[in-house]
């Protein structure tokens, strides 16, 4: 039902900046919880943050609290994940992530994207 575009990665130096997009089709995004997932090479999938219905945003991973920001245009029905002061333990496949709550968002993501690949180069 619902389908999840990602766009934006690429390659960067550390210290740099990329926004990530996801588009979504089949559903507004004002009807779920939505969000970004990663997952580097060897490690596992690990939340970076989400956006709930209302807008308020959940809380972000640690390790990129203060240098990445979720934010949605739901004229567009995109969410973005703007990455600032990049490093390269950043690098990871990015995942773009719907859920109908807060709990299967947490536990049991519904949709995903197909990923995008973000690379930091030291």
């Amino acid at each position: 039902q619902v389908q999840l575009v990602e766009s934006g990665g690429g390659l960067v130096q550390a210290g740099g900046s990329l926004r990530l997009s996801c588009v979504a089709s089949g559903r507004t995004i004002t009807d779920l919880v939505m969000g970004w997932f990663r997952q580097a090479p060897g490690k596992e999938r690990e939340s970076v943050g989400g956006i709930a219905r209302s807008g308020v945003i959940l809380v972000y991973a640690d390790s990129v609290k203060g240098r990445f920001t979720i934010s949605r245009d739901n004229a567009k029905n995109t969410v973005y994940l703007q990455m600032n002061s990049l490093k390269p333990e950043d690098t990871a496949s990015y995942y773009c992530a719907a859920a109908t709550s807060i709990a299967t968002f947490r536990r049991a993501v519904e949709y995903w994207g197909q990923g995008t690949q973000v690379t930091v180069s030291s």
